[in-house]
């Protein structure tokens, strides 16, 4: 054998050697990957099941003597327990309480001789109007039995505040504040930038006062817009202004000074006003709590959380006779929809099963919902009437808003009910298309052309611009919407059409006023609503089932984990993040993107 052929053998073996070195490696590096994925896989269903275990082993909570009831509220409570939109699999391992559980465990460690106080924590509160004030009125409620609240914040927005001053001592924290300045709406417009863009926004829309379409179609509000926002936000905010002037002690025209003069500013400004009773830290609450009547002034005092104490202080009742209570809390959209909205294929498969049992004697649909899709509420509404074939009394309580979509799944209640500072009616229907034929032939260069077999073939593409009749077609489609809503209030409330029309036109009232046009019979809370429903049914005793049944925070990580769905996934974690950082626009991108007919309000309100 030559050198030469000496070399290239040697050659070829080393390529040998080194492309099965490369193989090594690679399957090398393949399996170390697949063994710390399945280690990971395996490390986490041990969690998972160790977790579980400890779950199913860990005693149920009790309430030592003496207790604080501990309530931190940095969060917006939802209608019902765990009813709330999260990251996914981002779920705490602890109870997310609704508002009504929340009230309930206020009333329940009111006569409980084992709880002497309420610590407060509402840093970065929010909630609706109504629901505030109910949260408030427990609060004070509470403190009638004789018992303390006190409350400490890092800093109070305005809802907190409101909460906060229910409480006997009201603690700042030296470097926060308080967040008085009085209600506003603040409403975005985009006609400037679309007209700037190209892009075009086509809207259609029954009713002078249903707003919702103005951003895309003025620059600023209308003054049919602007009257209705005024009346409520006047409404709501003399009821704020009234209960803390009451809480604190306050003039309520001294209160008006402060918040109209921004005089709430230091720490050192608040406490010189009068509308906190100290500033300091966590340990100057619990020293003012160790001198209360009771409390052993060395040593800390006992707490329950308020899940905890929901969970020990929960009772089941002996009578059979059940009142349903359904929360319809959320944005009104298609299909099973998510935490925190009201799908219409899944509501409607709820009340389906509460109309088809038999252990059932009365419903109460617990609304809170600014509306959504109107054909989903069509569906809700749809199996209320089948509902109602039943001789099952239904009644409504309205919550923060039942306005729109929310009126409309509402109106052929026997009874509805409503809470001073509800936001409804907005009886009307909008369609928002974009169009962005404009932009991407003007600015962007990309022509089109088609062959059609009609005129209109291709009717309603997004790229080409709308004929005058294709305009008419979806201004007549948005007004047989209009023209329905109008008919189902109509009959549900035994009204005449052009009735319901002069009060609706998208026009928003407070609970009193809906309550002065026939919109709604009683200004009352929930309570309220099931006694009403009990008396509809003949009931002298009765016991309150929920729906929809949800799972808690845990099984619902579990379900998540069974039911991998990564365009879900990321179309959840959108949804939640809208929700956390925009919640009083959640909903309008749906609205904006759908091209469906929507009955839903522009923003919430007080913004």
């Amino acid at each position: 054998m030559t050198n030469a052929q000496l070399s290239r053998t040697q050659s070829v073996r080393e390529g040998s050697i080194f492309a099965a070195m490369r193989i090594g490696q690679f399957l090398q590096f393949t399996l170390a990957s697949c063994l710390g994925v399945f280690i990971a896989f395996g490390l986490l269903i041990g969690g998972i099941v160790l977790y579980a275990t400890a779950m199913m082993s860990r005693p149920a909570p009790s309430v030592p003597a003496g207790a604080v009831l501990r309530i931190d509220l940095k969060y917006t409570p939802p209608e019902q327990t765990n009813n709330t939109l999260q990251m996914p699999w981002a779920y705490n391992t602890s109870q997310i309480l609704g508002l009504h559980d929340l009230i309930d465990c206020i009333e329940a460690a009111a006569t409980d001789d084992r709880i002497d106080g309420i610590y407060l924590d509402p840093t970065y509160f929010y909630a609706g109007p109504a629901s505030t004030e109910l949260l408030h009125d427990a609060l004070l409620a509470f403190r009638d039995q004789g018992k303390f609240v006190v409350a400490y914040g890092d800093y109070y927005s305005q809802g907190g505040y409101h909460l906060a001053s229910a409480a006997d001592h009201l603690v700042l924290n030296p470097v926060g504040g308080i967040e008085l300045t009085g209600f506003s709406a603040m409403v975005p417009f985009y006609k400037n930038v679309l007209d700037k863009t190209g892009l075009e926004v086509q809207v259609y829309y029954a009713g002078d006062f249903k707003s919702a379409t103005e951003r895309y179609r003025r620059t600023e509000m209308s003054p049919e817009s602007k009257l209705q926002t005024r009346e409520y936000l006047d409404h709501t905010f003399s009821r704020f202004v009234e209960d803390i002037a009451a809480a604190r002690d306050l003039s309520v025209d001294r209160l008006l000074e402060i918040t109209a003069g921004l005089e709430a500013g230091s720490s050192d400004d608040v406490l010189r006003l009068g509308l906190v009773d100290e500033v300091g830290y966590q340990s100057d609450v619990n020293a003012w709590m160790r001198q209360q009547p009771g409390f052993d002034d060395q040593n800390e005092p006992e707490w329950i959380d308020v899940a905890e104490y929901a969970s020990a202080s929960r009772k089941s009742a002996a009578t059979s006779d059940r009142i349903a209570v359904v929360y319809l809390a959320g944005e009104i959209v298609h299909g099973e929809g998510y935490s925190g909205s009201i799908g219409g294929k899944r509501y409607a498969e709820v009340l389906r099963k509460v109309r088809e049992s038999d252990r059932i004697d009365a419903v109460v649909l617990r609304v809170n919902s600014p509306g959504g899709n109107i054909l989903a509420a069509d569906r809700i509404l749809h199996e209320i009437k089948l509902l109602k074939e039943t001789d099952k009394p239904v009644v409504v309580s309205m919550g923060d808003y039942a306005a729109s979509g929310g009126y409309y799944i509402s109106a052929y209640a026997d009874s509805i009910f409503a809470e001073p500072s509800t936001l409804t009616g907005s009886i009307g229907v909008y369609t928002i298309i974009p169009n962005p034929h404009a932009l991407l032939t003007d600015k962007l260069g990309i022509t089109f052309d088609t062959v059609r077999t009609t005129r209109n073939s291709a009717a309603f593409s997004p790229y080409f611009p709308w004929s005058e009749a294709e305009h008419a077609w979806m201004q007549a489609r948005t007004d047989a919407y209009y023209e329905r809503f109008l008919d189902e209030v109509a009959t549900g409330r035994g009204m005449e059409r052009d009735a319901v029309h002069a009060i609706a036109q998208g026009r928003i009232w407070t609970g009193p006023q809906a309550v002065a046009n026939g919109l709604v019979d009683k200004i009352g809370d929930l309570d309220a609503a099931i006694s009403s429903a009990a008396r509809l049914a003949g009931l002298e005793s009765w016991r309150v089932s929920t729906y929809p049944k949800l799972e808690d925070p845990f099984n619902q990580m579990l379900k998540d984990l069974s039911n991998f769905n990564p365009s879900f996934i990321s179309e959840q974690t959108l949804d939640a993040a809208v929700q956390r950082y925009f919640p009083k626009s959640a909903g309008l991108l749906d609205a904006l993107t759908s091209g469906e007919p929507q009955a839903r309000l522009p923003v919430l309100l007080p913004w």
